[in-house]
């Protein structure tokens, strides 16, 4: 099945991608989720469309997310979150929650979809999330998640 990748799916491909997958993998798991659309002949213009918008989310050059990556690293975010007596969170941090502490910290602005959490955050106290910059730049961001 032929497919046109709306957003990055890791170990498949980045937005605007046309990829070949399983039927079922494509049917019941991308599509549904909103993250392919299916592909046809006139479906250059949504490629396009799509690689457009790509590009201007995504840094300049190499040499400018390394930059913003020194910057994310060197920068302490903490965020508050609702927490019982154990310390274990009502809900789990999202990727938008972090996006909006790392601006609040004074970090750079970064874009939700690029940060990466290993596992849910549901707990308070250090953890460490990836922030994928650029396909060959990724940077370790240092989360401090103390209760409200």
């Amino acid at each position: 099945m032929k497919l046109i990748l709306t957003q990055e799916v890791p170990g498949l491909g980045a937005a605007g991608d046309v990829v070949e997958v399983k039927d079922g993998y494509g049917r019941n798991y991308l599509m549904p989720r909103g993250f392919a659309i299916a592909w046809t002949k006139g479906g250059q213009k949504q490629i396009d469309d799509i690689r457009r918008a790509r590009q201007t989310r995504e840094f300049e050059d190499l040499d400018s997310a390394r930059a913003v990556k020194t910057r994310l690293e060197s920068t302490a975010v903490t965020m508050a979150a609702k927490a019982g007596d154990s310390g274990r969170l009502f809900g789990a941090v999202t990727a938008a929650d972090i996006a909006s502490a790392v601006s609040a910290a004074g970090g750079p602005a970064i874009d939700k979809r690029r940060i990466e959490v290993g596992s849910p955050i549901k707990s308070v106290g250090s953890h460490s999330v990836t922030v994928r910059l650029h396909p060959e730049v990724a940077a370790q961001v240092r989360l401090e998640v103390v209760p409200a």
